[in-house]
């Protein structure tokens, strides 16, 4: 019997995961949001969401942004409005599986509410330690493009040593940039030494942003304040990858007339094609192994 998905909206990465997808053995695939491509491109079965029928699908796949607080989804495939309201899920079967990149009160609700999984896929290990590599290279891109001098011998400053900053610090390290990392953790400080980076207490940023030249900040909360964008030497930048709003005052920066960048989702944006492979492999592996255990 076949296993039948839906993907429903999505944008450029979803190009390359519905190619992938469609590899897969006894799968069906139908597409929802997608009206503004040939449906020659896909191959695929593309219909409006009032017919398809959910009550007989295995899994849905969303857009990275999942929904918005109404049930909206994002569709830049189509310009068509897609809401799945809390009744739509509540169709589907118990043994469904909801993939999402992120999640909000409203999408974790309604399926809560409906009895069906929901796998948010930019909190797994995994996926963000994939997407920690495109989105270094587009943070590489963007310090080419507003510096005007070479990362080689830069001084460069990352806030954070999670997955993303651990992949950031790294990358600009092997292009011969001078690298502080900055973290709250003991062991963190540690790692950081070790590998030969120069380790910052996180409460001590603004005393080392006089002589730094390109400020990465990773955490998703306020770290790089008014103190530490007023040390900073008038020729710096900041990269924000923390997601939305980000880390940064970039009223200050504005003010200072520092260049504040808030750098969204770099891997659809750097390497669509790459994003793309690395969520279908990861479905691609849940659905495996849903299916082995059954």
């Amino acid at each position: 019997m076949n296993q039948l998905i839906a993907v429903i909206g999505g944008d450029g990465r979803y190009l390359e995961l519905i190619r992938q997808l469609k590899n897969l053995p006894d799968t069906k695939i139908t597409l929802v949001g997608f009206d503004k491509l040939e449906q020659g491109f896909t191959e695929l079965n593309q219909i409006d969401l009032e017919d398809l029928d959910q009550s007989k699908l295995d899994v849905v796949i969303l857009p990275i942004t999942g929904t918005n607080m109404d049930g909206d989804i994002e569709t830049v495939f189509s310009d068509k409005i897609v809401n799945l309201n809390k009744e739509w899920f509540k169709k589907m079967k118990k043994s469904s599986m909801v993939f999402t990149g992120i999640t909000n009160d409203y999408l974790s609700s309604a399926t809560s509410d409906a009895g069906v999984s929901l796998i948010p896929l930019l909190n797994r290990d995994d996926v963000a330690i994939y997407n920690s590599i495109p989105t270094a290279e587009g943070a590489i891109m963007m310090a080419f493009e507003h510096t005007d001098h070479t990362i080689h011998s830069s001084q460069v400053i990352v806030t954070g040593f999670g997955r993303v900053g651990n992949t950031v610090a790294n990358k600009f390290s092997a292009l011969g940039a001078k690298v502080s990392v900055c973290a709250r953790s003991i062991r963190d400080l540690a790692r950081i030494t070790e590998m030969g980076l120069n380790a910052i207490p996180l409460e001590k940023l603004s005393d080392y942003t006089d002589n730094c030249d390109v400020l990465i900040n990773t955490i998703p909360a306020p770290i790089v304040t008014e103190e530490a964008i007023q040390n900073l030497p008038t020729n710096g930048i900041i990269i924000d990858l923390a997601s939305k709003p980000g880390g940064t005052d970039f009223d200050y920066a504005k003010k200072r007339g520092i260049k504040a960048i808030l750098a969204k989702s770099l891997p659809g944006i750097v390497a669509p094609r790459t994003a793309g492979k690395i969520l279908a492999d990861v479905i691609t592996q849940i659905l495996e192994e849903k299916r082995e255990s059954l």
